[in-house]
């Protein structure tokens, strides 16, 4: 089957472009003009979603707020510049990428196509307990603590996930921001703290000690 992205900007001109490459490279393809647009057609459940910040109305941080409620697939976004306090707005609400305008469609291509293939691998991992009260399911992408599901965003599991697979390890800021993100370039440390932040509070008001443990100068690992 192949996957579908939904693409949403108000320029027309850069959705037919996005979609003649896409379509091209085998994947389906749903477009949207509007904020409104693109949360109706997010209900569809894309397998991934690039979205233009700066749109009149409606703009994609708003979209992406909304339709986290219900979509658990990468989101992208597109837009013309990005300062880090908009960057750190823009994970915290659940987006998984930024992409700058002017941007090269083949380095677009690949950026998809590592978030699409991150998805596919989590579909085949499995349920690991971590002592006697916590439990992970990877497939499913949930953490329970005594039996109970604690929510976390996309990105907060993501971390989980890279920590609790290689308990034990350290990871550095930078390497965790490259590993999630998918960026080759220096990891974004502001990024990955205000995460973990939110990560310990969440355990903290289930009940649960963070298996999170800081190496003070280094970074973060999970406790075996």
């Amino acid at each position: 089957m192949r996957e579908t992205i939904l693409i949403v900007d108000d320029e027309k001109d850069i959705v037919e472009m996005l979609q003649d490459y896409f379509v091209y490279n085998g994947y389906e393809v749903m477009t949207a003009f509007c904020g409104e647009e693109a949360v109706l057609k997010a209900e569809r459940q894309p397998d991934l979603i690039l979205l233009d910040i700066n749109m009149p109305g409606m703009d994609g941080l708003e979209v992406c707020r909304l339709i986290r409620y219900f979509v658990s697939c990468p989101i992208l976004f597109l837009t013309a510049r990005i300062e880090e306090r908009d960057k750190i707005r823009g994970f915290g609400i659940g987006g998984d990428d930024y992409i700058v305008k002017p941007f090269s469609i083949d380095e677009l291509g690949a950026r998809v196509e590592a978030h699409l293939r991150r998805e596919r691998r989590h579909q085949n991992a499995a349920v690991v307990k971590f002592g006697n009260r916590i439990a992970i399911d990877y497939s499913e992408r949930e953490l329970y603590f005594d039996g109970k599901k604690v929510a976390f965003a996309k990105k907060e599991f993501d971390i989980i996930e890279l920590l609790s697979l290689h308990a034990g390890q350290v990871f550095g800021k930078e390497r965790i921001y490259e590993l999630v993100w998918g960026y080759d370039s220096e990891g974004d440390s502001a990024v990955v703290a205000e995460h973990i932040r939110r990560i310990r509070a969440k355990l903290q008001v289930a009940g649960a000690k963070s298996c999170i443990e800081t190496v003070w100068g280094v970074g973060y690992k999970w406790r075996k």
